[in-house]
Parts: C-alpha cells; structure tokens; sequence
C-alpha cells in the first residue's frame, strides 16, 4: 500500500509539472525517488521538457532522454519483465512490434503523400473548394470523414498535402495543429479509425459504444475548425480555382488508394481473426510497405523524403520507447473526471498503454474513453504520431509553445466538446468486458 501511495503523489506531481490538474495513480516498480517521486517520471518529464524548451533539437533531446532512462532502468529499477540487460531485452521483445509498425506506418504515409501530390488531385481540389476561409473550414471536414476509415496518419498527411498546393506551402501553424485534431477527432468514434478505438472493439466493447464520441468530436469540430480556418485565410487565402487544366495521374491515384485499402483490410483482419499472432509481426507496417513495392513498376516513388521522414520517426519511437518503461500499472477508479485528464494526459504519454490500463480495470463509458485518448493528443504536435508527421512536413511547427499559443482553439474545443458530451448524453459506464484483453503492442499504431 505505501509504494501506490507513493507513486499516486508521483504520478499527481509529474502531471503537475506537465500542466495537468487531474492524473492517473500509477504503482511504481520500486526504485529510487526523488522527494518520494519515482526518478523514472523525473527523467520523463525532464525529457519532454527538453523536447519544449530546446525545440530545434528535438531528436538529439529524445535519444538522450531514452538513452538515459534505459540505462537508468537497467541499473537501478527493475523492468516488469525483471532487471537489467535481460529485463531490457525482454521489454523491447514486447514492445518491437508497436515500433516497427509506427516505423512503417510513417514511412510508407510519407511516400504516399508524396505520391498524392503528384498525382495533382490537390491541385484540383480548389474547384471544390469554396474561396475563402469556409473552404479552410470544408478542408477540416474532410479530413475528420476521411479519418472515420482510414489510419489518422494518414489522413493527416493527406490533409498537410492538400493544405501545401491550396495554401502554396504558406500554412499557419493554428491550422496545423487543427488538421491534426480534425484527423484525430475523426477516428474518434470508429473502431476502425483509431488504434485505441480498435482495441477496445478487439477487446469486446460494442462498436456503438464508441459512435457517442462523435457528440463531442464533431462539435470539437466546429469549435476549432472555424477559427483554425479563419487564422488561416488571414495569413495565406486559399489558392482560387486553377486556371489552367489539371490533368490528374490516374496511376498514383490508383497507388494512393491500394496503400490505403491494404491497410485497412489487414488492420480488420489481423486484429480480428489472427489476434494471437498480431503482436509477433508489425502486420500492418509490413503491408503498406509491400503495397508500396509492388506498385513501383507503375511510379517511382519520392525515395529523397525516407531520409527527413526516418528523423522525425526516430524522434517519436523514442518517446514511445521512454513512455513505455513508465511503471504505470493502474488507473483510479473509472469517473468522468479521470477521462477528462486522460485527454491531457495522452499529449504527452502514449495513449495505447492508457487504453489498454482502462479496458482491464473496466467501469468505463467507452465513448468518453475513445474521444478523451484520441482526441486529446492533438494538444501538443508530438502527443500523437499524427502530429509527427505532419510536422516532419512542416518542421517549423515543431515548436510545444507555437502549438499551443497559435492552437489555442484545439484545447478550447476538447473540453468544450466532453462538456457538451457529458451534459447531453451523461456518464454511463459500460458493464465489464468479457474475454481477453488485448495487451499494448497488439495492435498497430494510429495515436
């Protein structure tokens, strides 16, 4: 009982420092402490503090910080999986697969990217776009539907490409931060659209049980989307209709949608019906990048983006990595309060292992669940591989502070959008899962 009273006061002042007002209780490995604060959450939050202040360098600040937390576990708190060289090894046999398939995941979205703005359908897309900021605005609903489906990396990616050509590369760092949210709220309430949401479907929650999201996602929508798209129109107005013929590659547009359809498909299937084997191959990583293959006969792809997309990929593994050896163990008991703080909770700490806490401990309204870990990492660029992405896009929004001061909105609106969630359909807990719970690195990446 002391060590969880202990690590509940760690775990409050760590969110503390991280801005947080409410924070999971989480039963540290033992180890030492730092005025009764587990050293392991002092080094994290110095590492993402590092990632805040020193913003130019971010990739050197996140090798170190895992580099320094690793070794730290190593010699001085034991692993779940035991001590030392041996512990270790056997925590990245857990967590390898979570890793290669946010590896392939990001690389094979940047290439298709690529592919997507040679194929000249951003440039078409001003024709049906309206002429002023409600085309900025359309832009945002398109990436929310589209994210319904699709991976939200993707249709992040999608959407920064489309934003490039209609904005001519001019894109204010409030919109984003709102093409990121727009991306995220939209897998928010589908199984299919999120990798927590696809968790909790694997681990028995009714797909129903999550659509409720959408009452908040979709007014969070409108809350953020409309200043986002204001912000934007003001500091570079949408490109007006071409004036010339835009002849649209039909083979690229064809290599856009075989990426994405086999990834999709593979999502359903593997966690579906070969649960038992998804967390021994990064499936999902593996497909992509074998749509991606077998498509270079038909266009070469952009090779040159691999090197910039491998940093910023790097950058996030390694947060990942680092949150991954956090001792969290146990969350309080299920409320509407705790769901509210995963929200902010999930900006800096991986949102698969928050998920996955939730669905053992169950006495959840999922809906609130699936909105708060989804959505929420959107308050900060690098609290969901969405966001990484988009910046390795955009490297000039990798800036914590911008993000925050110019994407104002996005906070605004996600706790807007529980309140609203919470005043009009209330907190009804689901009753409790049957069956296995699916462990964190059995499904693929889409924070």
């Amino acid at each position: 009982m002391p060590a969880v009273l202990s690590s509940r006061r760690a775990a409050c002042t760590i969110a503390g420092l991280l801005g947080l007002w409410a924070c999971p209780a989480l039963a540290a490995v033992e180890g030492p402490s730092v005025g009764g604060i587990p050293l392991d959450f002092v080094l994290f939050a110095l590492t993402l503090l590092g990632v805040a202040v020193f913003h130019h360098h971010t990739l050197r600040v996140a090798l170190t910080g895992v580099i320094v937390i690793s070794a730290y576990k190593m010699l001085f708190a034991p692993f779940r999986e035991g001590a030392g060289v041996a512990g270790f090894m056997q925590h990245l046999g857990h967590e390898w697969v979570l890793l290669a398939n946010l590896l392939g995941l990001l690389l094979g979205f940047a290439l298709l990217s690529k592919h997507f703005e040679a194929s000249e359908v951003p440039a078409w897309l001003p024709k049906l776009l309206p002429d002023d900021w409600k085309g900025a605005f359309v832009l945002l609903v398109m990436i929310f539907v589209l994210s319904s489906f699709l991976d939200n990396i993707a249709a992040a990616l999608i959407g920064g490409t489309i934003a490039g050509v209609v904005f001519r590369r001019k894109v204010h760092i409030g919109y984003l931060a709102a093409i990121v949210a727009a991306s995220n709220a939209g897998g928010s309430g589908s199984v299919v659209g999120d990798t927590t949401t696809t968790m909790m479907w694997i681990a028995g929650v009714s797909p129903l049980s999550v659509v409720e999201a959408y009452i908040a996602a979709g007014l969070a929508l409108v809350l953020f989307g409309i200043p986002a798209a204001i912000q934007q129109q003001r500091h570079s107005p949408i490109e007006k209709d071409p004036s010339i013929q835009v002849r649209i590659d039909g083979a690229r547009v064809f290599i856009v949608a075989l990426i994405l359809v086999t990834a999709i498909v593979v999502n359903v299937v593997v966690n579906l019906r070969f649960n038992a084997w998804s967390d021994r191959f990064p499936f999902i990583g593996a497909a992509v990048w074998l749509a991606i293959l077998v498509t270079v006969p038909l266009r070469r792809p952009h090779w040159e983006e691999l090197p910039g997309a491998l940093l910023g990929s790097i950058f996030l593994l390694s947060l990942v990595l680092a949150a991954s050896m956090m001792p969290v163990e146990k969350l309080p008991d299920a409320s509407w309060r705790v769901a509210l703080s995963l929200g902010f909770i999930s900006a800096v700490f991986d949102n698969i292992p928050l998920t996955a806490l939730a669905l053992k401990q169950g006495g959840y309204d999922w809906g609130y669940i699936a909105y708060a870990v989804g959505f929420g990492g959107s308050m900060i660029w690098f609290g969901s591989s969405a966001g990484v992405a988009l910046t390795n896009q955009y490297p000039d929004a990798k800036n914590v502070f911008g993000w925050l001061r110019s994407g104002w909105h996005v906070t605004v609106a996600y706790v807007v959008g529980f309140a609203v969630m919470l005043a009009m359909h209330g907190w009804s807990p689901d009753p409790p899962l049957r069956g296995n719970v699916p462990a964190a690195t059995e499904v693929a990446p889409g924070k």
